[in-house]
């Protein structure tokens, strides 16, 4: 199997010991000192980090931990309709619940660092190819099957017995969807009278985990105390054993206090630089170069959502989520957000007092990128080495490196300033 390999390359990644406290029990504590009196650069860089924070990180996740809980409720309803009373449209409303999950998590992918690494809930969820041979076996497996059948620790047993090719987006993405071909660009919701109990219940135990994970993330970037103990989003962490350990928007927001684990919001703004390159380089140089097999491993089956034929849009979105990163939401036609905010300062304002000429690159070099992967053709298992659609897949590779490339003189821009 496979393993998505997401480069959390950043120095910053590394906690103290400060990491299973909790940030509040540092700063409560009496002899802390002061913190002192912030340069200019720092105070600009405090308010990008607050609102990437507070408008970006945060809103994303909840968006996606709501739309998870949607989707495991729908699966869970399959699961007890059964076989027998299973309809077209329960399986078709699912795969709804599915895409709008899957897209908060693709517009979340430029800070995979914090929660979604140190807990390591990115491969968790995200891991490709499905290893079917595997699953196979597991559906044919009864004494796995029956510690499936409980609802109440089915959850559990998955998370804790399941490889990562059994487990998240994926597992669910393939029970749900079912192109009718191998060329057609568009996708079906999987016919209801193929479905198996067996299945049925794996799908709604990958469901719930799936939601457990992604309420972590938000979670875990939320103020302390957002969420009360008893709290539904707080009872499904709390029963699955996962609470946070550690507040990580509070962590960042705080730089240079007690409790912290960065020095200064210099450095935070760093470490958001790094995981937006990670991203752009991950999808030019996994994603998108492995399938054409101009990466590193060549793999033609390294595709990513190719059942519900998603793979372009989930690379536009984690070029949005860079875009995120660097200018807070931007708000498009036809594309309406209950979650994710514009901010008032972004790291692209603060960039343009320093070098207006390099802010208006960087914009260019993102939106190029974004323009570069929408002209990409599914289904990307196809067209992937296609010879008619060589060019505008290189064209498209090429872009996610310029985007890396540029975000390296931002970091420079910080760093001399």
């Amino acid at each position: 199997m496979k393993m998505k390999n997401v480069l959390m390359a950043s120095a910053y990644m590394v906690l103290g010991a400060s990491f299973m406290t909790g940030f509040s029990a540092c700063s409560d504590n009496e002899n802390t000192p002061e913190p002192e009196e912030l340069s200019q650069q720092e105070q600009a860089l405090k308010a990008v980090i607050e609102d990437y924070v507070n408008k970006s990180v945060v809103p994303t996740y909840k968006g996606l931990a709501d739309a998870a809980i949607e989707l495991a409720d729908a699966c869970r309803a399959m699961c007890n309709a059964g076989p027998s009373n299973l309809t077209e449209d329960m399986v078709k409303q699912a795969g709804e619940k599915w895409i709008t999950a899957r897209r908060y998590w693709e517009l979340s992918e430029a800070w995979l660092y914090g929660a979604a690494a140190d807990y390591n809930i990115d491969p968790h969820i995200d891991t490709w190819p499905l290893d079917k041979t595997a699953m196979e076996n597991m559906l044919n497996n009864e004494s796995q099957m029956a510690q499936m059948k409980d609802e109440e620790s089915a959850a559990t047993y998955v998370s804790n017995s399941l490889g990562q090719g059994l487990l998240g987006f994926h597992a669910i993405e393939y029970m749900l969807f079912e192109p009718a071909n191998a060329t057609t660009d568009q996708t079906s919701p999987r016919p209801a009278g193929k479905f198996t109990a067996n299945e049925l219940y794996y799908m709604a135990a990958v469901a719930d985990d799936l939601r457990n994970q992604c309420v972590r993330l938000e979670i875990s970037w939320a103020d302390e105390g957002t969420y009360s103990e008893s709290s539904e989003k707080w009872t499904y962490l709390a029963d699955a054993e996962l609470e946070p350990t550690f507040y990580y928007g509070e962590s960042m927001k705080n730089a240079g206090q007690g409790g912290s684990k960065y020095k200064s919001y210099a450095e935070a703004v760093q470490e958001l630089l790094v995981g937006a390159q990670d991203i752009a380089d991950e999808v030019g140089g996994q994603k998108i170069g492995n399938p054409i097999g101009n990466g590193v491993e060549n793999d033609a089956n390294y595709i990513e959502s190719p059942y519900a034929l998603n793979s372009i849009t989930d690379f536009i979105d984690n070029l949005k989520s860079v875009r995120t990163a660097y200018m807070g939401y931007q708000t498009e036609n036809g594309v309406t957000e209950n979650y994710i905010q514009p901010v008032e300062h972004s790291l692209s304002d603060y960039i343009k007092t320093v070098d207006p000429e390099l802010d208006t690159k960087v914009i260019n070099t993102i939106e190029g990128a974004i323009e570069a992967i929408g002209n990409m053709k599914e289904p990307f298992a196809s067209t992937a080495r296609d010879p008619q659609y060589e060019q505008v897949n290189l064209a498209a590779q090429k872009a996610c490196q310029d985007v890396n490339d540029i975000l390296d003189e931002v970091m420079n821009a910080i760093q001399n300033n």
